[in-house]
């Protein structure tokens, strides 16, 4: 047992003797987790695994998705802020952090400084939608459809502070228009209620809305970017009927602050090589994405803008937590 137990002491010492580079080279030695704060089948869920898989081929390693959603993604973010900063607790992050950090009060950390920045992955629009029994086939005719209905129509989100409520409200706002906002635990739970007819709009991201689309089961009346999608080009922008409207989703991945900066340096450079992937970008684009890529410090810096624009939409609409 004394041997065993120098040999153990012996062990630790040599390991905290190791410089950080050698933790880095090594890294990953077992499963890497993937935290997503929405369920499966979320836009967020179906970029992470795309990324995920490629990222487990390089590395040799499983990186395994974990779906926590709840709070607007909140639950997830605070896994990731308190895990250990060793490079195995990694986080999909978007617009709905941006967010939260002006919509929650009482948040148990500070997004910006306690999830450090990896890689940005793809921005995408969003798709003003609604349910087929709804008698507007333009974003002119929903606007007069609401303003003669107010408070009647349901708009759907993937939960509080998410890039598909806050669009909805920044459409609120800038049209005048009353709609009652209904969260959920996610978009594939709204999708059901908006074909049940339950809810009749919503402002989803693009990857979670195409195949509806494509198949028939929901009409489209715009997309939430400046310009047309490639992949819907019959689909007007927004801003040409509500000048000035501008807004999208984005994916990327944090890390607990503290990660040594090897592994986020070796993540960043595996993100990126996916990125250049021709096969992998064909996945992304296909759902309607535009390839980000880039430094930790260019996501960072991108953060602390969506941080600042979104903060505004929300102090100036009040919106609360529900």
């Amino acid at each position: 047992m004394k041997l065993a137990r120098r040999q153990f002491l012996q062990s630790a010492a040599l390991a905290a003797a190791l410089p950080a580079s050698a933790f880095a080279q090594a890294w990953p030695a077992r499963p890497v987790r993937l935290l997503c704060g929405f369920p499966g089948g979320s836009s967020q869920d179906i970029v992470a695994r795309i990324v995920g898989q490629w990222l487990s081929e390089r590395f040799g390693q499983p990186v395994v998705i974990d779906n926590r959603p709840g709070a607007g993604g909140n639950i997830a973010v605070e896994a990731v802020a308190n895990a250990p900063p060793d490079g195995y607790t990694l986080l999909m992050t978007g617009p709905n952090n941006a967010v939260n950090a002006t919509l929650y009060d009482n948040l148990k950390f500070n997004f910006i400084r306690d999830i450090a920045p990896v890689a940005r992955i793809m921005s995408v629009p969003l798709v003003m939608e609604v349910n087929l029994a709804v008698p507007a086939t333009t974003v002119p005719e929903f606007i007069a459809y609401a303003k003669a209905n107010p408070g009647r129509i349901n708009m759907a989100s993937a939960g509080n502070g998410t890039a598909v409520h806050i669009s909805g409200e920044l459409f609120k706002m800038m049209t005048g228009v009353d709609m009652v906002h209904v969260p959920y635990r996610g978009t594939p739970a709204a999708m059901t209620d908006l074909f049940g007819g339950r809810v009749q709009v919503i402002f989803d991201n693009m990857p979670g809305s195409i195949g509806y689309i494509r198949t028939g089961k929901l009409r489209p009346l715009a997309v939430t970017t400046a310009a047309r999608s490639e992949l819907l080009p019959q689909v007007p922008p927004l801003a040409d009927f509500v000048p000035g409207y501008d807004a999208s989703a984005w994916y990327g991945v944090g890390a607990p602050k503290g990660t040594p900066a090897e592994i986020i340096d070796k993540l960043n450079q595996a993100i990126n090589a996916a990125l250049a992937d021709p096969a992998l970008q064909a996945r992304l684009i296909d759902l309607g994405g535009t390839i980000q890529g880039g430094t930790p410090a260019d996501l960072g810096r991108f953060v602390v803008q969506e941080t600042e624009k979104w903060g505004k939409v929300v102090k100036f609409a009040g919106i609360k937590p529900e």
